[in-house]
């Protein structure tokens, strides 16, 4: 078992790290691990995602279930974030998405613009802020460059930052493709040199190999792998995504591995509010049974 981030590892300013204290330390757990509810799908795939549980189209049901489980933070794009959180706000953080698009388009030159302002984030009393970026897209100037921008805001306001790290692109395709341990492993690493606080991945997957680089061909677990994901983060605290709803005891054991890795937490989003209620909040008390066996030193 690795040892997990502490804050004062992090080289974070004070409004930096005074946020996310709260986020890990008077939500959730309380036990410096965490749990984020994402609800940008809407805009990311539009609304197929809200089919399985139709309540889950109703965001006041979703930050109403952020509270409930007791998530350490609910990431959302601004026009629901300005609609619906003043409703619950104070009662779980708000983790603002600054980017985002649709998934009309195909990702070949992917680049995912911006939406909203860190500025944003202070006036509406958020903890975080999301950045989604494209690791491998032919559009990576663009890219670079947008974040640039929004890490010098978020460094001057004292705003944590959150970078979902997703490698996308053809020639992310034609090497192993955008889960694969090559390209999580590299997008861990881009977040941390270019100055995130804390990165968002999807678990790797090892045994996609066609077309990565010599040194991914070789057999490596699935323990293997995150462990080196989180390694290439160095001192930027890790967070593993759900990804898309699957079987349970699965999704349990990549939560299981990641915590054991030495992540500081998970972000699972429609694994859980793709369910009824009641079954969310059963599958909740499931995820927050790992981190509870895990927590930061």
């Amino acid at each position: 078992m690795m040892t997990r981030l502490r804050l004062s590892d992090c080289g974070l300013s004070t409004g930096k790290r005074a946020r996310l204290q709260r986020i890990l330390y008077q939500h959730g757990l309380r036990n410096g691990t965490a749990l984020f509810l994402p609800y940008d799908q809407g805009l990311e795939h539009g609304p197929r995602d809200f089919f399985d549980n139709p309540d889950s189209a109703d965001p006041r049901y979703i930050v109403r279930l952020a509270v409930e489980g007791g998530f350490n933070g609910i990431a959302v794009q601004i026009g629901l974030a300005e609609k619906f959180y003043w409703d619950f706000a104070g009662e779980v953080p708000l983790v603002l998405k600054l980017n985002g698009k649709t998934d009309i388009p195909s990702d070949h030159h992917a680049l995912s613009p911006l939406h909203a302002t860190v500025e944003d984030a202070v006036r509406l009393g958020a903890d975080a802020v999301g950045y989604t970026l494209y690791v491998g897209t032919p559009a990576h100037e663009a890219d670079f460059t947008q974040f640039h921008r929004v890490r010098q805001d978020a460094r001057r306001f004292g705003m944590p930052l959150i970078v979902w790290a997703y490698p996308r692109g053809e020639a992310v395709d034609a090497k192993g493709g955008k889960d694969s341990f090559y390209a999580v492993h590299y997008a861990a690493r881009v977040a941390s040199e270019l100055g995130a606080d804390v990165v968002k991945v999807n678990f790797p997957h090892p045994e996609k190999r066609a077309g990565v680089p010599a040194p991914y061909a070789g057999e490596y677990s699935s323990q293997d792998a995150i462990d080196a994901v989180v390694r290439a983060a160095n001192r930027t605290l890790v967070l593993i995504s759900g990804g898309g709803r699957a079987d349970d005891e699965a999704m349990l054991d990549k939560a299981q591995e990641s915590m054991a890795a030495g992540a500081t937490g998970l972000i699972f989003g429609r694994n859980v509010w793709q369910r009824d209620h009641d079954e969310s909040l059963r599958f909740i008390d499931r995820l927050r049974e790992v981190l509870a066996k895990h927590p930061t030193p």
